[in-house]
């Protein structure tokens, strides 16, 4: 029996949205990944950007479990000698919760170009309103949440 091993010519990509309400940011990310990397298709090969487009909603009311809130910190460096920036993630949820869910989910991606080409398809938004109705997103449900 053949294995089949899927082209990037026959990548079919839709369109999902995803209201990140009341939804930890860890399953939130795990969930929006598996759609970005096409591991939710019969068709998933590992080496073929087969993914879709995925659009986060209501970032601002995704939530943080435990202590994560004051004891986590979302680190950037800037690439010089004492660069390092840290930010606890209630200031990063409060201000800037669109880049706490980007950051989680690259972190859930490949490393690697094909990675970065996944990311590109995901769009986050701190509000309920977005600019993509014409593509007629479906609703993603997150696994393990009521």
């Amino acid at each position: 029996m053949k294995t089949y091993m899927a082209k990037p010519a026959d990548v079919e990509r839709k369109w999902f949205v995803v209201d990140a309400t009341g939804i930890p940011l860890g399953r939130l990310a795990s969930t929006v990944a598996d759609y970005l990397s096409g591991k939710i298709k019969p068709t998933y090969t590992p080496h073929v950007d087969g993914g879709d487009h995925v659009i986060v909603i209501n970032s601002d009311k995704a939530v943080l479990t435990g202590k994560k809130l004051t004891q986590k910190k979302l680190r950037t460096h800037s690439g010089y000698v004492g660069g390092l920036k840290e930010t606890d993630y209630k200031t990063v949820m409060s201000t800037k919760s669109d880049v706490a869910v980007m950051h989680a989910v690259k972190g859930m991606l490949p490393k690697t170009t094909l990675g970065k080409q996944m990311l590109t398809r995901l769009r986050v938004y701190k509000q309920a309103n977005h600019m993509h109705e014409a593509q007629k997103p479906e609703q993603i449900f997150v696994r393990g949440v009521k």
